[in-house]
């Protein structure tokens, strides 16, 4: 399987455990990632409040990049997940197709609209397939209780993603099973994680975090995991403010997707970048025998 890998802002950057663990998972799931230098910022959201067009235009500039290599766009963040696809929905509007194309002919850039966006939740549950992961499984995570965090961007708006329910998904919670780990589920999973209002009301951010950290924790998780490098940030980056705005400590080790997968499938501690973490993952990896990372 070959894919255009969009790795997004964040991953090339402060969250480059990110890239570290995609690259391993999907170099042993043979999922081939074929890179663009060229590739842009998706907008964040930021972009699309303030200007549509501009938006889709700049995500129809990165989709008909991998358009013209006749790829698939793989993404690892759900914010950009959700910029790309409705980037790809909104350019079915004549109107907005005939702003989009004005926009883009001056650079010599033509988009059809045949490129497909999958998020490597999707690809690992739907192209890949839980029988394949679960054959690969090295490690069980047999006694890690993880609560999935999807975030907003992966599963709303749902009736125009059209993947699976923004209140009830499962993907996740199918794909830690597969890896031997308990799933667990609390209502917080499919909440905001504060990240958007950070840096304005970083209090109510904060509080936000912290509340959905204490939901996981109530419901007897060990660890969390999330699809989204922005959830990452509220929930570990700023984990401390979280226990300050929630007026305790949470103690709550938090991974990436492919953290995980990796984890299962053999990779070491170092090799997935947790020692990048600012919250310590050594209580969960003790629950599955694995050292801690130096």
């Amino acid at each position: 399987m070959k894919m255009a890998y969009y790795p997004g802002c964040v991953a090339q950057e402060s969250g480059k455990e990110l890239d570290m663990a995609t690259r391993w998972v999907c170099r042993n799931l043979g999922i081939e990632l074929v890179e663009f230098p060229n590739f842009s910022c998706c907008g964040s959201g930021f972009i699309d409040e303030a200007n549509e067009v501009l938006n889709v235009a700049l995500n129809a500039r990165n989709l008909a990049i991998a358009e013209r290599a006749g790829l698939d766009l793989l993404t690892i963040c759900s914010t950009c997940q959700g910029m790309l696809s409705l980037a790809n929905l909104r350019y079915t509007d004549p109107k907005v197709k005939a702003r989009v194309d004005g926009a883009l002919k001056p650079i010599g850039i033509e988009y059809r609209g045949t490129t497909k966006v999958k998020h490597l939740l999707q690809v690992l549950v739907q192209d890949v397939g839980l029988p394949a992961i679960k054959a690969k499984v090295r490690r069980p995570l047999q006694g890690l209780k993880v609560g999935a965090f999807y975030g907003c961007h992966l599963l709303r708006p749902a009736d125009e993603l059209n993947w699976e329910s923004a209140e009830e998904p499962h993907s996740f919670e199918d794909l830690l099973a597969a890896l031997g780990a308990t799933p667990v589920y609390y209502r917080g999973r499919v909440m905001c994680c504060g990240f958007p209002i950070q840096f304005v009301k970083p209090e109510t951010a904060s509080r936000i975090a912290g509340h959905q950290i204490d939901d996981a924790k109530a419901h007897g998780a060990d660890a969390m995991a999330t699809p989204c490098p922005l959830c990452h940030i509220s929930l570990d980056a700023y984990q401390n403010q979280a226990a300050k705005a929630v007026g305790h400590s949470l103690d709550m080790p938090v991974f990436h997707l492919p953290q995980v997968v990796g984890l299962a499938l053999g990779a070491s501690p170092e090799e997935l970048g947790l020692p990048r973490h600012l919250v310590p993952t050594e209580a969960a990896l003790g629950k599955i025998g694995t050292r801690a990372p130096a």
